[in-house]
Order: structure tokens, then sequence, then C-alpha cells
């Protein structure tokens, strides 16, 4: 049972870490997407969504290109610094930061586009420098939509599976997540494991996704009509 709760303290750590990279690209992509418009930006927005659409497994692989120690940011890595990101916790958050991004930057684009643009404007003839008024208006006015993604996105790093297995391994106690301990397990005939992991892992996302519904925008809109 302690390999269980190693797992599961992995997990949360992996989460936290994706969904605090996550919620500084996503606001910053989701803003950008949302406030500029440039040649490309749609194909741009079709990109950064990819992951949510994308089997894990190539995601998995495109990473193993990328940072494995033969990939060009990899061997630059390991090369320049001496750090290797392959069978590592630090490539399980890497795993975990693209799987998830979409559930972050999407909400957080929509919030943003959703923000009256008046307001912004009243701010700017008030003399409030533009850092300001995002930081003032935008930002506190988005802030629902974006914790919502942020909910989601905690709770599908939590549960991710196949790029963390394919760049960060299965090594108890040191790269074995949540989700891939349950396999294990289940590989093992170890049930009464699998199970409290299920459970364990079941009413995790259960949670976050109520959470998540109540802070929804067409929630929290038709809550202020009643």
């Amino acid at each position: 049972m302690d390999s269980a709760w190693i797992a599961l303290s992995l997990s949360l750590k992996v989460a936290g870490w994706a969904t605090a990279i996550n919620l500084v690209l996503g606001i910053a992509t989701g803003f950008l997407l949302a406030r500029f418009r440039f040649y490309g930006r749609e194909l741009l927005d079709s990109l950064l969504t990819l992951p949510m659409v994308m089997p894990p497994t190539v995601l998995g692989y495109y990473l193993l290109v990328l940072v494995g120690r033969k990939g060009w940011l990899g061997a630059w890595l390991y090369e320049h610094f001496g750090i290797n990101l392959i069978f590592t916790w630090q490539g399980a958050v890497i795993a975990a930061v693209i799987v998830s991004f979409p559930l972050v930057f999407k909400p957080a684009r929509a919030a943003f586009e959703a923000v009256d643009s008046q307001l912004e404007q009243a701010g700017r003839v008030l003399g409030i420098s533009e850092w300001g008024i995002f930081f003032r208006i935008t930002l506190p006015l988005a802030w629902r939509g974006i914790l919502a993604g942020l909910l989601l996105a905690f709770a599908r790093a939590l549960g991710e599976f196949g790029a963390t297995l394919m760049v960060a391994g299965s090594i108890p106690g040191k790269t074995q997540t949540l989700s891939i301990a349950i396999y294990e397990a289940v590989q093992a005939g170890q049930d009464d494991v699998a199970n409290l992991l299920v459970i364990i892992t079941s009413v995790v996302c259960i949670t976050l996704l109520l959470a998540a519904g109540r802070l929804a925008p067409g929630r929290i809109n038709h809550r202020m009509q009643d």
C-alpha cells in the first residue's frame, strides 16, 4: 500500500507543477489570441489545441524526439548543463504540461474574449497603464473561466498515462504516477491496490469536475440572472 501513496504523492506533485506552468502559458497565449489579430492566428489556435485530439503516445514520441538524449533540445541540455529529462519526474511534468495545456488555453481565450472591451477602454481614458488594465480589469473579470480551465487541466494531468509512460517510464517511487501504478497493479494481479487507486482517482476527478462546472461562465450568468 505504501507504493500506492507514493504514486499518489508523485502524481499530485507532477499535476501541481504542470498546472502552475500552464497557468502562465495558458493566460499568456489565451490573451494573445483573444486580443490581437494576426496572420495565422487560427492556425496557431489549432496547433495549440492539437494535444486534445492527438493520441498521448504520439505526443510522447514527439517529446522523445525533442527532449530525448539524442533530441535537438535534449542533446543541447545534456551537453551544456548535464540535464537529462528522460526517466525523471521533470519529464513527467513536461508530458503533463503538453497534454493538459489546451484545457487552460481554450477557457482562458474564451474568458478574455468575453470581457467587455468598453471597460478596458474606460481604464485607458482614466490613464491606467496597459499592465494596470490587465491586472485590475481584464484578469479579475476573466479569472473564473481561467480557474475552471485550471481545475480541468489539473485533473487531466493527474490522470495522464501515455505520454508520461513514454517519456518518464515507470520507475516505482521516481516516475510511477497514479495512472501508471494502476496499470502495473492490474498487470500484477494486485486488485486491492488497483481498487484503492481507482477510487482515489475517481473521487478527485469528480470533485474537480463539479468545481469546474460551478465556475463555468454559463452557470455564473444563469445564477446572476436568478
